[in-house]
């Protein structure tokens, strides 16, 4: 048989009291032993709420010190007791030592707040000492006020926990000097009145403190569920546009597709152009309602993917130029440069912006011919398309002007300029110019690819569905 030896961990051998006591010193040096020592000044109260938020504005621009000015106001009167209840033959560089190291520990909360807490309690024997009248043990009366302010301001500036292992080291202290030491026979004990008044005083402070950061975590639920209000109105929002779309969109769309596939067979004899006219009909018909499943994939998900088939790019240039062709219109496409590879996110932005603007110059200039340009140069690419004006009895139609605001919304994307305005004969040109460096040409790849394609369909998902050849052109 083989033997199976079981072993403990150090944290599993222990018993829980001694976990729950190493817990409880883990909270005593990080709240008090933790950067004691550091530097941290008392910000200045929000004078935009709260009964300050009434004053002038030439006050209130100095109320927000107010914090800082009761401080000051506490260890004045702090210097003033020690000073008074100093004997008045003592009152020199002892009486000044004497009232003013109790005075400096308030102050010191100011900058060091768990300093000043050990400074106040390291202070207070030798104060004791110094106290020529002797009225009480531990603390003489300036420090006693002292302490007890040094508490209330650290507590005020951290939060309960620190407030709980203040009250203890004093009570340690407390029990240390009275009981241990011995050396309050013959004058009177202030030990109860301090643990006594300093409980009271944390008390109201933490509950105050718990009340805060009670009510900022319903402000902060409220605004979480607000959000997610508005993520759930969206979506609904989402759905509804979507299932518009399907309804009158993609109905009348698959109608044409029908019918333009069943015209030819009602005609005897059909001419060649006009059945190639009816298939370019059925093609981008067919290519609308593909492009409408994709944009309703985006308005219906709330975590959209974009698919994976490839997107297009400058390579296709050629079929969408032919394309466009067949729709009558004359383009002329030129290429220079060295034609290199590209990251893909430019060249699906730089296909699209050469689709858009050629369905611009179908709707708005009819008739009118048009030269695209792609040129390669070493710093980027540069896109360049200009038309003439329109030409023939078919008026412009009207267009929402979401064409060239697309284009903007893709060069920017890109770090890139672009112009678009009318031409010298009363034609339209755009120009656009995308950086590219050497290394990004190398680097991006499917995730540009996925983000474009994003991008792109949500891009039409915002503006409409259309044909590829009919973009508005302002």
């Amino acid at each position: 048989m083989a033997c199976v030896t079981e072993t403990q961990t150090t944290g599993s051998s222990r018993s829980p009291e001694l976990r729950l006591t190493l817990k409880a010193l883990g909270g005593l040096r990080a709240d008090l032993f933790h950067d004691a020592l550091a530097y941290r000044p008392l910000p200045r109260m929000d004078v935009e709420k709260g009964p300050t938020r009434f004053l002038p504005r030439r006050i209130r621009e100095h109320a927000g010190l107010l914090p800082h000015a009761v401080v000051a106001f506490l260890a004045l009167v702090v210097f003033c007791v020690g000073y008074t209840t100093h004997d008045a033959e003592y009152r020199g560089l002892v009486g000044l030592v004497y009232a003013g190291v109790p005075a400096l520990t308030v102050l010191l909360t100011l900058v060091r707040p768990v300093l000043a807490f050990w400074a106040s309690i390291a202070a207070t024997p030798f104060l004791s000492y110094m106290g020529a009248a002797g009225l009480e043990w531990p603390w003489e009366p300036n420090s006693f006020t002292a302490h007890l302010a040094v508490l209330v301001i650290v507590a005020l500036r951290t939060r309960p926990r620190t407030a709980a292992w203040m009250w203890l080291v004093t009570a340690g202290f407390a029990f240390f000097s009275s009981v241990i030491l011995g050396l309050g026979v013959g004058v009177d004990n202030d030990a109860p009145q301090m643990m006594f008044f300093s409980a009271l005083f944390l008390l109201a402070v933490s509950i105050r403190q718990v009340r805060r950061d009670a009510a900022r975590a319903v402000s902060v639920q409220q605004s979480v569920t607000a959000v997610e209000r508005s993520k759930r109105t969206l979506l609904e929002e989402r759905t509804t546009i979507a299932r518009e779309l399907h309804d009158v969109v993609a109905h009348h769309m698959s109608v044409v597709a029908i019918q333009a596939e069943a015209a030819p067979y009602r005609v005897e004899n059909p001419p060649p152009e006009l059945e190639q006219a009816f298939v370019t009909i059925r093609e981008n018909a067919v290519a609308a309602l593909t492009e409408l499943r994709r944009i309703l994939g985006v308005v219906r998900a709330e975590d959209y993917e974009a698919p994976d088939a490839p997107q297009p790019t400058l390579a296709d240039l050629d079929a969408l130029v032919a394309n466009v062709r067949e729709a009558g219109l004359a383009v002329e496409l030129t290429v220079t440069g060295s034609v290199r590879e590209l990251p893909p996110g430019v060249e699906l932005s730089a296909y699209r912006i050469v689709q858009e603007a050629l369905s611009n110059v179908l709707r708005h200039a009819p008739g009118a011919p048009a030269k695209v340009e792609v040129s390669h140069v070493l710093g980027g690419l540069g896109l360049r398309i200009v038309n003439g004006p329109a030409r023939g009895l078919v008026k412009p139609s009207p267009g929402a002007g979401h064409g060239i605001t697309g284009m903007r919304e893709r060069v920017a994307m890109l770090g890139g300029e672009m112009t678009a305005e009318p031409g010298g004969d009363g034609g339209y040109e755009v120009t656009v110019f995308v950086p590219v460096a050497r290394e990004e040409a190398r680097d991006q790849g499917r995730d540009e690819v996925r983000d474009q394609g994003r991008d792109e369909v949500r891009d039409q998902g915002r503006y409409e569905v259309r044909d590829p050849r009919e973009e508005p052109q302002p």
